[in-house]
């Protein structure tokens, strides 16, 4: 498992809304932007995506090709985009989830009579319960000593 990784990619510009993107050494990994400022964030975005998506189903990643063996026609150009792993890996694993909880609910009321944040105040809890202390900064986790 890298951290950085570089693979070629080809913008279509044959579409008057959309410049369409993909990726030759991954297969079904589209995308598509407005201008091409646009397009490499969303190239980017694919990118990082697909490869965490292998990384997590312990997949093969593949080499990428020669930016000179790719072929394209008048209205494509091959573009490199870069991907730096450990953002993507933070974003998906700090990514927050709606979890349904079940309280009485007059432990509901006295919660908003005080204006408890019930989420802040769940998270904190399980942290405490799993002896785990949060790195702001980071926003990793770590076994608390």
């Amino acid at each position: 498992m890298k951290d950085k990784y570089v693979f070629p990619a080809i913008f279509d510009y044959s579409d008057p809304v959309a410049i369409i993107i993909s990726f030759p050494d991954l297969p079904g990994c589209y995308s598509e932007g407005d201008d091409n400022e646009h397009a490499l964030s969303m190239a980017r975005d694919a990118l990082g995506g697909r490869l965490y998506i292998l990384e997590c189903n312990n997949e093969p990643i593949p080499e990428p090709s020669d930016i000179l063996s790719i072929e394209h026609n008048k209205n494509q150009a091959v573009v490199l985009i870069d991907v730096f792993m450990p953002r993507i890996r933070d974003l998906v694993n700090n990514k927050a989830v709606n979890k349904t909880v079940t309280l009485p609910q007059w432990l509901i009321s006295a919660g908003r009579e005080e204006d408890i944040n019930f989420s802040q105040t769940l998270q904190d809890a399980l942290m405490e319960k799993l002896g785990i202390k949060r790195e702001i900064k980071r926003r990793h986790y770590k076994k608390s000593a």
